[in-house]
């Protein structure tokens, strides 16, 4: 079959299932429970796994699976399974990975918060350790790998909030060498940016309520990977049951057809507003890939394309207390002060409130995630209405006159 690009799979890629003797233009939204044949002996073909077919929604449902096949072929994996959010997404992965192994897992030292909690509150009490290194750093990465001989690696190639950029081929290389099973949670980048498992990644997941619907209007999740850990996550996504609905498989579908082009100027947008900030008076610090000073850009010229380094921007504004912070976001017009990322429009959130909030202030300050860092998801709109938003709310907050 002719390879093709992926542009065409984004919009392609799953659909086109024939219902009976009829093709739909796009598929269908099945609501069923349960499915049945017109012979018993076909229905206990399905139950064996010897045909294909679907018997109840929580083993599978032909929405779910269009959109399944869409997200495996858009990262180059064997299989996927559709999750009801990106937490259970990685938790089904995680699992995964500590099946018949050692309970210890080496993470990222920047996370997503509540990644953080799920490692610490969730699968700690349930006996598995988990260790934090800075996956940026080779050295300490493979001292970590040899002294603690971890079963499970879990990175984010580009982190939240701080938009460090890991060497993902560089460590699936040791996790290979040293058989750990490498996890890499690739939301914020999306197949557009970075396909892991090219990288001999072992599991891929994503918060499909970000980028990949990119609406504002699903919350959902997708773990992606190759055959040999299909039976695994077969068997444990039909016996925990973290099934998406129909709807939302299909919003995620529809919204995935329009990813390629909503990423495109998503980057753009965020490397002109990321640039424009840099110079700003009020602004400290800027965190974007895309800025020639980023700490790791060997990584970045590595592993992302050329002018593409995401649509998250995250900055600290200049002397910023929590209280002028606050000031800054209710001041905001255009974007929207939301608690996600990768929508349409743009959104900005303080990390310390929301996605890092369970984090106690000093283990906040020692990832560099300070009272004053906001996180910006840049949307799609034009970047000179998003940057005058950003100036007018932080000359209202930070000077305290209105402009």
């Amino acid at each position: 079959m002719t390879q093709r690009s992926l542009d065409t799979r984004a919009v392609h890629a799953g659909d086109r299932t024939p219902a009976g003797t009829a093709v739909p233009s796009t598929t269908p939204i099945y609501t069923a429970s349960s499915f049945f044949y017109e012979s018993t002996t076909e229905l206990e073909a399905v139950f064996a796994r010897e045909a294909d077919g679907d018997n109840y929604s929580r083993y599978g449902n032909p929405t779910n699976r269009a959109l399944e096949e869409l997200v495996a072929d858009l990262e180059g994996g064997d299989f996927a399974l559709a999750t009801s959010s990106g937490m259970s997404a990685l938790l089904v992965a995680l699992l995964a990975a500590l099946v018949d192994r050692p309970k210890r897992i080496l993470a990222g030292n920047v996370l997503y918060g509540q990644t953080i909690t799920q490692l610490m509150s969730v699968l700690g009490p349930l006996g598995v350790d988990t260790r934090f290194v800075d996956p940026c750093d080779d050295a300490e990465f493979a001292r970590a790998m040899t002294e603690y001989q971890p079963s499970c690696v879990l990175i984010e190639p580009i982190s939240n909030p701080l938009l460090r950029v890991a060497p993902v081929d560089h460590i699936a290389a040791a996790c290979r060498e040293n058989q750990a099973t490498l996890v890499v949670d690739n939301t914020f980048a999306t197949p557009i940016l970075l396909r892991p498992l090219e990288v001999d990644t072992h599991l891929v997941v994503h918060s499909a309520t970000k980028f990949l619907a990119g609406h504002g209007d699903v919350l959902g999740g997708v773990l992606v990977g190759h055959q040999e850990h299909e039976p695994t996550i077969s068997a444990l996504g039909r016996t925990i049951g973290p099934n998406l609905g129909p709807f939302e498989a299909y919003l995620t579908m529809r919204g995935i057809k329009t990813l390629p082009l909503r990423m495109e100027k998503h980057c753009r947008n965020a490397l002109e507003i990321a640039q424009a900030l840099v110079e700003h008076p009020l602004v400290d610090k800027v965190h974007y890939p895309g800025l020639p000073d980023h700490p790791h850009r060997p990584s970045i010229e590595r592993l992302l394309p050329t002018g593409l380094a995401g649509g998250i921007v995250s900055f600290t504004i200049k002397g910023a207390t929590k209280e002028s912070v606050f000031s800054f976001i209710d001041h905001l017009e255009l974007i929207v002060p939301g608690t996600t990322l990768g929508d349409v429009h743009s959104l900005l959130l303080y990390p310390a409130m929301a996605s890092h909030r369970d984090l106690s202030p000093k283990h906040r300050q020692r990832l560099g995630i300070t009272d004053d860092l906001v996180r910006l998801s840049v949307g799609i709109e034009s970047a000179d209405d998003i940057l005058q938003d950003l100036d007018s709310a932080l000359d209202v907050a930070v000077r305290g006159t209105v402009g």
